[in-house]
């Protein structure tokens, strides 16, 4: 644990008498080793807006905004509003919305910065109940965050970066994997973080998709969790209690398409799900 990040952190809760809040899953990194493999992750440039959720004390957005052509800054804690304008009281490139970053309208908030640019960066450290909704939220409602560096819980990293035929894989994979090129970058001690948590965690990166292929998503991301849903069961079991297609058909079906009638969910890949979902659209 780097001694002056630690001590910096402390010095901070102590001077604006903050106290450490469960409820928003706060977790203070406090190494400056792990800050700067984020930072180098991230590949922050002068021509790069980063957009951060949850800057805490601002140990990762003094290094972000120095680095970066602008940062703009999502906080829900009250608390943490005056320790953050504080910071960056001198600079004219940091934007801090003080909102619930679930509820905001992102692309509306990023017109409203005069250092907007093309190449726009996510970098948060999320709390493990809302990674998944913070996720799909930049990748559903902004087409214009090119890339996201994500520290998350260990295992939802492995999760959200995993292959078929591994036991993370799932449904959430395969969104992920469909729609960014997703890449697990480093594993991040508990040890490193104010207070230290129960589990350790990881950081991943992932890059939007510059086109994707011309398909029914709706229909696409249904058919994925319906093929995941009881992860067990292969995958003619779980289409038919889904859809009532005859078994028979389903399996005729997999057969043409050269795979085995007894295949489970994790042995297709995102590409051969993409394939499937628009042939099962077809016969329904």
């Amino acid at each position: 644990m780097t001694h002056n990040t630690n001590q910096s952190t402390q010095a901070l809760l102590k001077k604006h008498n903050l106290h450490i809040k469960k409820k928003f899953g706060q977790n203070f990194l406090v190494d400056d080793n792990t800050i700067q493999k984020i930072i180098r992750t991230a590949d922050v440039n002068d021509q790069t807006t980063v957009i951060e959720v949850g800057p805490g004390l601002g140990a990762i957005s003094k290094s972000l905004q120095q680095n970066a052509k602008g940062l703009i800054a999502y906080e829900i804690d009250d608390d943490l509003i005056p320790v953050l304008n504080d910071m960056f009281s001198a600079v004219d490139n940091f934007k801090l919305y003080h909102k619930d970053f679930l509820k905001t309208t992102i692309d509306e908030d990023i017109d409203n910065v005069s250092f907007s640019s093309d190449k726009l960066t996510m970098v948060a450290n999320l709390p493990y109940y809302i990674t998944t909704p913070i996720l799909m939220k930049c990748l559903e409602s902004s087409k214009r965050i090119n890339r996201l560096v994500l520290m998350t819980q260990y295992e939802v990293a492995r999760r959200l970066t995993a292959s078929k035929n591994t036991k993370d894989y799932n449904a959430l994979s395969v969104m992920i994997h469909y729609l960014t090129n997703a890449t697990f970058e480093f594993k991040v001690s508990r040890n490193v973080f104010i207070p230290a948590p129960n589990v350790d965690s990881a950081v991943i990166s992932l890059t939007r998709k510059e086109s994707l292929p011309d398909i029914d998503e709706a229909f696409f991301f249904d058919f994925i969790k319906q093929a995941f849903k009881q992860k067990r069961k292969t995958l003619v079991n779980n289409l038919h209690a889904a859809y009532g297609l005859p078994k028979a058909d389903i399996i005729k079906t997999l057969e043409t398409e050269s795979f085995n009638p007894s295949i489970r969910a994790e042995g297709i890949s995102p590409q051969e799900f993409v394939n499937l979902s628009e042939i099962f659209k077809n016969i329904l």
